[in-house]
């Protein structure tokens, strides 16, 4: 029998939620999966349907979430189903809501930009150069096991985070002479999280599809996907 999977897309156009889940989904059905698309998280409320889900694949940017929703998706993650997304799918979601926020563990801050003299009012204004740092406890990860440090010219993400992630690799930002901040800042950019039986794997790498096709964000995600599912 098949696994079965939901994917929730949404929230802002800027991140591509349909092409960029899109681009998973035969990887989805070619690793045993049967999978149903929502449009919302209103999914997560009917409790049925969670308790025969085995993996949620999120990509919601900037969106809300009603109460009961989000206790259902805690509810169902403790339970054993997994929970995977990448970049402000599942890093910026649902900024208003404490419950989410706690569920994760993380959430996206800033990413930031280049120069203002640079900047044309695009979404390239914050694409810098960077490096992702696979943390060399991660070398023998299920997800990160044989990827090397890479880097990439995208959104780098800083992220605030607590003590009970998993990191396997990490990012470190840039101090510039016209940024606010006093000193660099290193900051995990992928990591997993248990939350009762459940698993959650974040990859913030995967900003629009280009950066997703990426072979190490792609095989990182791939692979997160399936360690997170039940």
């Amino acid at each position: 029998m098949n696994k079965q999977a939901i994917i929730v897309r949404g929230g802002w156009e800027g991140h591509q939620p349909e092409a960029a889940t899109d681009l998973f989904l035969p990887f989805l059905a070619d690793s045993g999966f049967d999978y149903e698309i929502f449009d919302s998280p209103a999914v997560y409320a009917d409790a049925d349907r969670m308790a025969t889900t085995d993996l949620i694949v999120q990509c919601v940017t900037m969106s809300t979430i009603e109460k009961d929703q989000v206790l259902g998706l805690r509810a169902a993650i403790e339970a054993g189903t997994g929970f995977a997304g990448w970049h402000g799918g599942i890093a910026d979601s649902f900024r208003a809501s404490d419950d989410y926020l706690h569920l994760m563990g993380a959430q996206f801050a800033t990413h930031p930009g280049k120069h203002p003299h640079e900047r044309v009012g695009e979404q390239s204004d914050n694409y810098l150069p960077h490096r992702i740092d696979i943390l060399p406890e991660a070398a023998d990860h299920p997800i990160t096991r044989g990827i090397e440090s890479f880097d990439l010219d995208t959104e780098q993400y800083w992220v605030l985070t607590d003590d009970l992630l998993d990191v396997l690799a990490t990012t470190t930002l840039p101090s510039r002479e016209f940024d606010p901040w006093h000193g660099r800042a290193t900051c995990p950019a992928v990591w997993t999280r248990r939350w009762g039986r459940g698993r959650i794997f974040v990859s913030t790498p995967g900003h629009r599809v280009e950066v997703l096709e990426h072979p190490s964000v792609r095989t990182i995600i791939e692979r997160g996907m399936l360690w997170a599912s039940r």
